[in-house]
């Protein structure tokens, strides 16, 4: 899987939701990168046992399917929806770089559980000024450059889609 940033491409597969960007507007993109900084505050809020399972982006909204075996509680739903927000406020680069699967796995990249991956990836790493990393995700993009391009993120719906899967649908309010 090797891509260009002039070439977007949904994270993961297209199997489950027939593509993860419905369309490559700005607000599709943006609801592309909050996914990811989404996947990330679910894992650390939730446990690292999480692991997305799909996604489905539209500019209207965003959603997203992970592993996790219950409901949330409303304090985790909070906690979720407020780090992502502080990582949205702290301006986080996407900074995109191309690697062999196996450094990206070694480095802790996270991937769509299912999906298929060549030898060489597109991995998107959401990281501050000094070069910390928030989320480090295997993905062909779209992003936008600074996580500070994104409005304010809520969560509107959490619910279960399977046995051990759990779906969140939420927005980037204007």
């Amino acid at each position: 899987l090797m891509l260009k940033n002039d070439a977007p491409r949904p994270c993961g597969a297209k199997k489950k939701f027939a593509g993860g960007l419905a369309d490559h507007s700005e607000n599709s993109i943006k609801g592309h990168t909050a996914t990811h900084l989404l996947h990330q505050a679910l894992r650390d809020v939730l446990g690292s046992h999480v692991h997305q399972t799909g996604s489905n982006i539209t500019s209207e909204r965003l959603r997203i399917d992970f592993s996790y075996p219950e409901k949330m509680t409303k304090e985790q739903i909070t906690e979720v929806q407020g780090l992502v927000n502080e990582k949205i406020k702290d301006g986080l680069k996407m900074v995109r770089r191309e690697m062999s699967k196996e450094e990206a796995l070694k480095m802790g990249a996270q991937m769509e559980f299912g999906a298929k991956y060549g030898d060489v990836v597109s991995v998107y790493f959401a990281e501050d000024e000094k070069g910390d990393v928030f989320s480090k995700e295997f993905c062909g993009g779209p992003h936008v450059q600074n996580t500070g391009e994104l409005s304010n993120f809520r969560i509107l719906k959490e619910e279960a889609v399977s046995a051990g899967v759990r779906r969140i649908k939420a927005v980037l309010e204007s």
